[in-house]
């Protein structure tokens, strides 16, 4: 089930607010600027769904969001409990960063953890399947997959180049809760 749990951002015990209803989530993401919406497909998705049948079940959402927020490239990102590499995968986004565009993600199967960090507050956005979020440039965040991380992905870019992180050199990521 989708969570949002709000935290005091120098007290990870220091719970300000917590919710699993959607809407309630949407809400009070939108007061700081983060999308969060429930996309629904067009099509039966299952472990045997190609990537382009993905983006074509989901090509409505995809095509508004890339109206409305000018992104460039789409593509479908998968991971698989079991991955040998899933530590090191894990470990290149459990550090705060920026970027110097939005990071769009839907979760068509499984779910990853979203910390950002705003002011003087944490949010933790844990996503699952069906949820949207898009954390705007420039917000610090990190995220995390899990430990034996399970997830299928649709990530939307402005720049051509992807995924490029750029560290705030923080340690706050350390001192928060884990997806597992």
């Amino acid at each position: 089930m989708s969570q949002l749990t709000i935290y005091n951002d120098n007290n990870a015990n220091d719970i300000l607010f917590h919710s699993e209803d959607l809407s309630a989530i949407a809400n009070e993401l939108k007061t700081v600027g983060v999308r969060f919406e429930q996309w629904q497909a067009t099509a039966q998705i299952d472990q045997e769904t190609s990537h382009d049948a993905i983006l074509t079940a989901y090509a409505n959402d995809i095509e508004r969001l890339k109206a409305e927020g000018g992104y460039q490239t789409v593509d479908v990102i998968s991971l698989a409990k079991g991955n040998p590499n899933a530590s090191e995968l894990r470990s290149k986004f459990l550090f705060e960063h920026t970027h110097s565009e939005d990071e769009v993600r839907f979760f068509v199967k499984g779910q990853g953890l979203f910390c950002l960090h705003l002011g003087d507050k944490v949010y933790q956005v844990l996503c699952q399947q069906g949820d949207l979020i898009s954390v705007p440039e420039l917000t610090p965040h990190w995220f995390d997959m899990g430990s034996d991380p399970e997830f299928t992905a649709i990530r939307l870019f402005n720049n051509t180049e992807g995924w490029v992180a750029k560290s705030t050199e923080s340690t706050i990521a350390t001192n928060f809760p884990l997806l597992d």
